[in-house]
């Protein structure tokens, strides 16, 4: 009787996964512009609770970027969930995005710190400038104080 409880146990716990892939649909958003989308889509995410130039928080840009995509969001609701049945090719597209989004951190980082750098370089270049005007003007300042000679 045990034999045939653990028997019965294992068959329900192995008909309990699940390898459901759904059907491709129609208009399936291609892998290279869902990795573009979800992309554009984190970014508008994480911006969210930024303040825009109105100066103005939570505001919800996932219109804009389904405007941007000329695609609704059923449309990406159906491809998601396509890409989500096929998890290996899911992760490709995750892998992808993220790569990208690295690479453009990567160059804005690198533009920032150029920018940095030569603000740095123009404040110290003021300075100096000030530095020397002031040691002119100290020396301007001694020469005048300085009696001079009375030719007769």
């Amino acid at each position: 009787m045990k034999k045939l409880s653990y028997l019965l146990a294992f068959l329900i716990l192995g008909s309990c996964t699940s390898n459901t892939i759904f059907e491709k649909p129609t208009d399936l958003i291609p892998k290279d512009t869902m990795s573009l989308l979800v992309q554009e889509m984190m970014i508008a995410s994480s911006a969210t609770y930024i303040k825009n130039k109105n100066m103005e928080r939570n505001i919800n840009y996932m219109p804009l970027v389904y405007e941007r995509f000329q695609i609704d969001s059923v449309r990406f609701q159906t491809s998601n969930l396509y890409y989500m049945s096929k998890v290996d090719e899911y992760k490709l597209i995750f892998e992808d995005a993220k790569n990208s989004l690295k690479e453009q951190k990567a160059y804005f980082d690198n533009i920032k710190s150029t920018k940095d750098s030569l603000r740095l370089d123009s404040i110290k270049r003021n300075k100096d400038l000030k530095k020397n005007i002031d040691s002119v003007s100290k020396a301007l300042k001694l020469k005048d104080s300085i009696p001079r000679k009375i030719k007769n």
